[in-house]
């Protein structure tokens, strides 16, 4: 999971931007449900119909054929593979009701938010439900479904995350399932999931389109996205990349970011070297307008074959490419973990009642770390904008518990403390996976890194063999080095922070206190603002005191930033003030009011080159040549 914005919530509605500066960023993985003792193997017909829409809602029917047993539970996913957050999906379901073969309504409860008690199973039939979408709600509701994660129902735009419509049947967990969706025959229809039938009605204005998934994990693992969509097709060497895009006033379109994906996935593949994949790649994005209504979870959630990314329409066209470049890549790279090297937790995935694993340094952290590698070892980025990237990552972590068990986090992820710190594995975590990084390359002179352990251990176990949690990390200690071991029992397992520099200096680098340019939402590695959600404001924070052409504006910590070129700004609207407000270039002219003690202040001047106070990375005058040599291998080899 690629994560731009933490919680949908209006008190952190803008803490994406904290990470917008560097385009940090929710990543799905094998799956296999056991059979109970009572399991018959059924063949569950499903329908949605997206032309029956009523006061926001998706009619659904589900055939599961006959059972043997008097009382069947159905049940919607608690929480998805990649989120590591509650969702409740059983949350948007309403008018849940049960047929007998004969028509009549038999008896179900409701055991708990997501699990349905249904008696006298073998008379029946079907069920059906109204579900309601996640999109329109994530301003109102604090525990929304991470944006990707979502469903979204309009007239011209579904995104059909399935386990958000369709759920299991617990004594039915590998039965094979049979999709149909009727939809508008003008809609376009996207997924990975193969069509085995279209039935066109209505003098050809309504189409009826099949699909089949072997289990419910498939039928979870592949979203869809229906309607008024921007589709391109390519290749990227074996692989077809499919793009579809909804951008709602059309500001965006599929063919004009076909060559960046193109480029970026190439380069990708050319860092991965020889290694399995798939042979055809879904990438689903959505781009939020303005409206209150409009999602604002930014990131992506990743799939075997597909990615769902959702981002903002007002994203300028550059703006938009870099954050693809690293979004969508953070989730390509999945494909090495948890795709093809993860634990048990993961591979026998339960959907209402998940344990987790303890290596989340290694699914999020090691393939953001990638994410963020491959561009300077590919060329599409120069050295010196690694660093910075590595040294934002640095100072954003210090901003979380630096003293926190990365495994005992990941075990408790749900859990406080352990939920707030979340965010910290894409950046700390991928900062563990540098270190490894530079260690295993110490260690062999250059010729050994972290992709060359992944991929050790992806020849090892892959996609259908799981590894015991509490071994890999002997696994790792038998494939690489001492010293890594150590490094994972003090910073990983262990509560000793890292000392960055120590690693810096296996490479004949070093840190120097300078001026570092930024931009003008944030210092520090975060937002110069903050919001009070009771009051619908937005205030400058402490960190404006960093930012240099703020203070040259006189601007104070707790000064309310009430207006920009004559527009309000409020937490409703934040998001799309900050996306243009990042998007500013010196010698632009700005007007913003702010008010400090009761009074009002216009501010109008001309932008200028921005700075911060930090330590920036730079190469040692002292290095010496096999340092140099190390350093190459890092960036380059």
């Amino acid at each position: 999971m690629r994560v731009l914005n933490v919680s949908s919530s209006k008190m952190q509605k803008i803490s994406f931007y904290i990470i917008l500066i560097n385009f940090f960023l929710s990543c799905s993985s094998s799956g296999i449900l056991v059979n109970s003792s009572a399991e018959i193997s059924n063949h569950i017909r499903t329908y949605i119909d997206l032309n029956r829409v009523k006061e926001d809602k998706v009619p659904i029917e589900i055939n599961p054929g006959k059972f043997k047993i008097d009382t069947v539970f159905y049940l919607m996913p608690k929480v998805v593979q990649g989120t590591y957050a509650i969702s409740n999906f059983g949350s948007y379901v309403s008018n849940f009701k049960a047929y007998g073969y004969d028509g009549s309504i038999l008896k179900s409860v409701s055991k708990d938010e997501n699990t349905w008690m249904i008696f006298g199973g073998k008379k029946l039939d079907k069920i059906t439900y109204d579900v309601d979408d996640t999109f329109d709600i994530e301003n109102v509701k604090k525990e929304a479904p991470f944006s990707p994660s979502g469903t979204n129902i309009e007239l011209d735009n579904f995104m059909l995350n399935l386990y958000g419509f369709i759920g299991y049947f617990k004594s039915l967990r590998n039965s094979s399932y049979e999709l149909n969706v009727k939809s508008k025959s003008n809609f376009s229809r996207s997924s990975a999931l193969p069509i085995v039938a279209e039935i066109f009605s209505d003098n050809n204005e309504t189409v009826l389109t099949k699909y089949i998934a072997n289990r419910y994990f498939d039928l979870a693992d592949n979203p869809m996205m229906y309607g008024k969509l921007d589709v391109e097709e390519f290749m990227v060497d074996e692989i077809k990349i499919v793009l579809s895009v909804y951008s709602p006033n059309k500001l965006h379109s599929a063919k004009s970011l076909k060559e960046t994906i193109n480029k970026m996935m190439s380069a990708q593949k050319k860092y991965l070297g020889v290694i399995e994949t798939t042979s055809r790649y879904d990438i689903f994005l959505y781009l939020a307008g303005n409206s209150e209504d409009s999602p604002t979870g930014l990131g992506a959630l990743e799939h075997h074959k597909s990615t769902v990314v959702v981002l903002l329409e007002s994203f300028s066209s550059e703006m938009l490419e870099k954050s693809i470049i690293d979004v969508v890549a953070h989730e390509f790279f999945h494909i090495l973990t948890p795709l093809s090297i993860h634990s048990e937790d993961i591979h026998y995935f339960d959907y209402n009642n998940p344990t987790f694993s303890k290596h989340l340094w290694m699914y999020e952290g090691v393939t953001e770390y990638f994410a963020q590698h491959f561009q300077v070892n590919q060329g599409l980025i120069t050295s010196e904008e690694f660093f910075n990237v590595v040294m934002d990552k640095v100072r954003l972590s210090k901003s979380y518990d630096d003293s926190m068990s990365f495994t005992n986090m990941s075990e408790n992820i749900l859990e406080e403390p352990f939920a707030s710190n979340y965010y910290n594995v894409y950046l700390k975590g991928a900062l563990i996976g540098m270190c490894i990084d530079i260690l295993l390359r110490n260690e062999s002179e250059g010729s050994k890194g972290i992709l060359s352990m992944m991929k050790d251990l992806s020849n090892k176990y892959g996609k259908n063999k799981p590894f015991k949690d509490d071994l890999l990390f002997s696994e790792i200690e038998a494939i690489t080095y001492p010293s890594v071991r150590e490094f994972i029992d003090n910073h990983v397992i262990g509560e000793i922070p890292i000392n960055y520099n120590d690693f810096f200096e296996l490479l004949g680098l070093e840190l120097k206190k300078g001026k570092v340019k930024t931009n003008y939402i944030r210092a520090n590695g975060s937002l110069i603002l903050r919001a009070d959600p009771e009051n619908d404001n937005i205030y400058f924070n402490s960190n404006v005191s960093n930012n240099s052409f703020w203070t040259n504006q006189g601007i104070r910590k707790d000064d309310l930033f009430k207006s920009i070129d004559g527009s309000k700004v409020s937490i409703n609207n934040i998001n799309s003030i900050l996306s243009d407000m990042y998007q500013w270039k010196p010698g632009e002219k700005i007007k913003i009011t702010i008010e400090r003690d009761g009074k009002e202040k216009i501010i109008e001047s001309e932008l200028t080159e921005t700075y911060m106070d930090s330590e920036m990375i730079i190469e040692s005058e002292k290095s010496s040549t096999m340092q140099k040599s190390i350093l190459n291998s890092w960036l380059y080899n």
